[in-house]
């Protein structure tokens, strides 16, 4: 791992992953794209990681690609910028299939390719003083790789307003729209997160990354006679695993079950 980014596992199984160049306000280069991919393949096989936070260092959470990339993108052919988005492409799609619940940290400006980070973390907390753009266009651009994680963040009709104008818009205003979750004042931020992170590790593991699972391959699915059998199917095979009986039996017992903080 460089400098540009960093991870950690907790004693909890909570991973932090930070990206850590606020000099440049964490704008992220291929280097540093290939870096969180790799950094999310590792964590998604590692035993016991439990939930996933994205933050950053300094200001702002990252003001989308670095400059020095950008120069270096405008003498590209065609099939280079083709290669070159095809790692942004997969390193999206890795945090958006990330089998644990992730969340992001928002404290200050996100633009660009930082609204697509966040649009695939499952939760967003955001400081009052986050602001955020899709901000492509007003260089001659597209949001084109991160548009599918945007649109399902916060709906087509609301895309179509900020893929075309670029706006700047305030913490509240992506709460409202459904790219952030949470808002609260910057000194809460940690507290607001941790207590996110507490609701998930409560709960039993199995089951977690399972109804992470259920929430995206439900979306916009039609209700007949097929999906109701795989439905009563699922529920039918958690209620008798080892997870589900422990979880029935300690609710039953009124205990913690064994996977809370401080069972026996």
């Amino acid at each position: 791992m460089s400098d540009k980014l960093l991870s950690e596992v907790d004693s909890e199984g909570v991973a932090t992953v930070t990206l850590n160049r606020p000099e440049i306000h964490n704008a992220f280069d291929d280097d540093l794209i290939h870096q969180l991919g790799e950094t999310f393949d590792r964590l998604s096989q590692q035993p016991g990681v439990r939930a996933l936070v994205l933050a950053s260092e300094g200001k702002s959470f990252s003001a989308g690609a670095d400059l020095n990339w950008m120069k270096r993108m405008a003498n590209y052919s065609e099939e280079d910028n083709r290669r070159d988005a095809a790692g942004l492409a997969a390193m999206l799609y890795r945090l958006d299939n990330f089998p644990a619940p992730t969340i992001a940290r928002v404290q200050g400006a996100a633009f660009g390719g930082a609204v697509g980070l966040v649009s695939c973390c499952d939760i967003a907390v955001a400081s009052e003083r986050a602001s955020f753009s899709l901000s492509e266009v007003k260089i001659g651009l597209l949001p084109a790789t991160i548009s599918p994680y945007v649109i399902n963040a916060i709906g087509a009709r609301q895309a179509r307003r900020y893929f075309v104008t670029a706006e700047r818009f305030s913490a509240e205003r992506a709460r409202e729209i459904g790219l952030v979750s949470e808002v609260c004042p910057e000194g809460e931020l940690d507290l607001t997160v941790q207590k996110l992170v507490n609701a998930i590790t409560d709960n039993g593991p199995r089951a977690v990354a399972m109804a992470k699972q259920l929430a995206m391959s439900m979306s916009n699915r039609v209700v007949n006679e097929e999906l109701q059998g795989q439905t009563s199917a699922l529920i039918a095979a958690v209620r008798v695993s080892p997870e589900g009986q422990e979880g029935l039996q300690a609710f039953l017992d009124k205990r913690a079950p064994e996977w809370m903080k401080g069972s026996d």
